[in-house]
């Protein structure tokens, strides 16, 4: 069995499940963060089980402006002592998070030990790599001939990497889940005032779209007099303010309210769920989305954008709920209007098929996804 070494910015709550199912699976296997956490996430550090060393890291602040109008601040993380890390853990199989400094390092280290293998895990989608730089992509179009195997978690990402001039056999397709269980115990009824409530779950972030969603809400929410619309805000983040101040500068109907609950502990999450009963992801760039899986397991049908790949892989509209592109405002109501009009027993069934889709996505199911690249690479995974 190989000794698999896993480097990354962070460790979430919603990866450790994964990587304590991957851990038994190998000799040994090593968890090398760039940083204990980072200052924008609430999450309290969870090792137990886990080999964790964190790395010697200069961090450089940087911005993001997409193409979509948002920007966004940026840390990006550059661990240093890489190469002699792996080196003294002595990696057979290396998986690098992302395409950029610590992959570079991999790369430096695979070429010293020439047996080893390189994995890169992608966090990637077409919509979060618009406006990124023409030198980004050049030095990714380099870096992949140095690299065994591809991870995507989903076809937005699988055709990125292939834009780059990876062959399709390199790259593998896998998932994001989490530990599924604290919100499939959820029961899946819902009370008529629950039903349709509608929560989002995440950082309030330009990036998420959603001024724009409780503008198209309120548009609704004035059309439709006769209905309650609840939308609840469950995070926090630097649009907070902005969200909390639109009824005073725009004209917010009096049968719409916004609940903001401020940042929560991940244990806490699930009674949130419960509490609720569409989960709003109006997104205008996520590599994948989490709270989709987490929302789907405690029986919320999505209404999100596919520019969410938790939203383009996980959700069947009509089925397990509702899609549309962020930006395309008429598509964003139309959605809106189908969820918000849904028939009760029909939001039931909806209920049951969402969390049939989270169920077929266990953390161990992920991790068998990700050793099927593991093995590959190991027994002779051809060299392109």
């Amino acid at each position: 069995m190989p000794r698999v070494a896993f480097l990354t910015n962070i460790l979430p709550p919603y990866h450790k499940p994964v990587l304590d199912a991957l851990s038994k699976r190998y000799e040994a296997m090593r968890v090398l963060l760039s940083t204990p956490m980072e200052s924008n996430r609430p999450w309290k550090l969870e090792w137990a089980g886990l080999d964790v060393v964190v790395q010697k890291t200069i961090t450089v602040k940087g911005s993001w402006r997409h193409p979509r109008g948002f920007s966004e601040p940026l840390a990006v993380h550059l661990p240093i002592d890489t190469v002699r890390q792996l080196k003294r853990f002595r990696a057979d199989v290396v998986i690098s998070v992302e395409m950029g400094f610590r992959t570079l390092l991999a790369m430096i280290y695979r070429k010293i030990r020439p047996r080893s293998k390189l994995i890169v895990w992608a966090e990637v989608a077409e919509s979060t790599e618009q406006g990124r730089g023409l030198a980004r992509k050049i030095f990714r179009r380099i870096l992949h001939h140095y690299v065994d195997a591809f991870l995507v978690t989903g076809e937005s990402g699988s055709r990125y990497i292939r834009s780059l001039g990876v062959n399709q056999q390199k790259i593998f397709k896998i998932s994001y889940t989490t530990e599924i269980t604290r919100f499939s115990a959820i029961p899946l009824i819902r009370s008529e005032g629950s039903a349709r409530r509608l929560l989002y779950v995440g950082q309030l972030v330009e990036r998420k779209g959603l001024a724009q969603f409780v503008s198209i809400l309120s548009k609704w929410a004035s059309a439709n007099r006769n209905s309650i619309v609840e939308l609840v805000f469950a995070g926090d983040g630097p649009l907070r303010a902005r969200l909390q101040h639109m009824p005073q500068q725009m004209p917010v109907p009096s049968n719409l309210s916004l609940t903001f609950l401020g940042s929560l502990r991940y244990e806490d999450l699930a009674k949130v769920y419960e509490e609720a009963g569409i989960l709003v992801l109006p997104t205008l760039a996520d590599t994948w989305g989490v709270v989709v899986n987490e929302a789907m397991a405690a029986g919320l049908p999505v209404l999100g954008s596919t520019y969410a790949q938790a939203v383009a892989e996980m959700v069947k509209d009509g089925w397990n709920g509702w899609t549309f592109r962020a930006d395309h405002a008429d598509e964003m109501y139309d959605a809106l209007e189908r969820s918000l009009q849904t028939p009760l027993d029909k939001l039931e069934e909806m209920r049951k098929c969402a969390r049939s889709t989270a169920m077929q996505l266990t953390p161990e199911c992920v991790a068998s996804l990700v050793d099927t690249a593991v093995t590959a690479c190991v027994n002779g995974f051809p060299a392109f």
